[in-house]
């Protein structure tokens, strides 16, 4: 009677581990994906910035250029 408690007691802490471990794995996993989510959408915002500063630092160029040849 005692090797089958202790039994079904390895058995019951093993279970629950396991649940515990499969649970906390799909959180992380879950975590991760919005996160990465995030940190994409950040990524392509920053990149759209970076193209409209380029965008017009190259058009303030041109302008300086256009009047630096209008000057005698």
């Amino acid at each position: 009677m005692l090797k089958l408690h202790a039994l079904n007691s390895l058995f019951g802490f093993l279970l629950g581990s396991t649940l515990s471990g499969a649970g906390l794995y799909y959180y992380v996993v879950e975590e991760y994906k919005v996160s990465n989510e995030l940190l994409a959408e950040d990524i392509y915002a920053l990149q759209a910035a970076v193209q409209r500063i380029h965008t017009h630092v190259q058009d303030m160029e041109d302008k300086l250029k256009e009047s630096g040849k209008r000057r005698p």
